[in-house]
């Protein structure tokens, strides 16, 4: 990839690394209360199961979004710390692992699904990542002020990994961030996404 795909590519890694590596911060983003963290992610996580896709093994990835309950490291850099915010203003679920038969038509059905519970499909985007056939595909989606990324990458040459995954934020809660906190989560590469 190169340019703009590659830069796409750095940034929705990076968004992965921050909504789930940090795990799911407390309480909720803020902003619309009829639909916060918790309803995005119970609305995910059925998508998910309803289409057939991989069980995840990542922490606050699969299930309720954990709480004050169970507290997490206490952050010790400033990225930390901001990835906790961000991971407050977010939902997610992924799978990462060898790959799985039926995994990207799973994306399609969990899409479908979330279109039933009012989210509205937007933007696709399908990008040739190898010329063995492996490709990215995203489909981005929009309910009450959050924004949900729908991802399949699955490369044919190298390893054999499948990274799929139904992350959402919610807009005002991440329009908090200042630019340089975005550039300190993002890299340099936050100013162009």
């Amino acid at each position: 990839m190169r340019g703009r795909d590659s830069r796409w590519a750095k940034v929705a890694g990076a968004t992965a690394v921050v909504l789930l590596g940090a795990g799911c911060g407390t309480g909720t983003g803020g902003g619309n209360s009829s639909f916060g963290r918790e309803a995005a992610q119970a609305e995910i996580v059925a998508a998910v199961e309803k289409a057939g896709l991989p069980k995840s093994d990542r922490p606050g990835s699969g299930g309720e979004t954990p709480t004050d309950s169970t507290p997490g490291p206490t952050p010790s850099t400033e990225r930390e710390r901001l990835q906790e915010r961000a991971a407050a203003c977010s939902a997610a679920w992924q799978y990462v692992g060898p790959r799985v038969d039926g995994s990207r038509p799973g994306v399609e059905k969990a899409v479908t699904v979330l279109v039933g519970e009012g989210w509205v499909q937007g933007e696709r985007q399908v990008e040739k990542l190898d010329e063995k056939g492996g490709t990215m595909l995203q489909i981005t989606l929009r309910k009450r002020g959050w924004v949900l990324y729908a991802r399949h990458t699955g490369a044919r040459k190298g390893p054999a990994v499948e990274i799929v995954g139904l992350h959402a934020t919610e807009t005002a809660c991440m329009n908090r961030f200042t630019g340089q906190e975005r550039k300190i989560l993002f890299g340099e590469d936050a100013e162009q996404g």
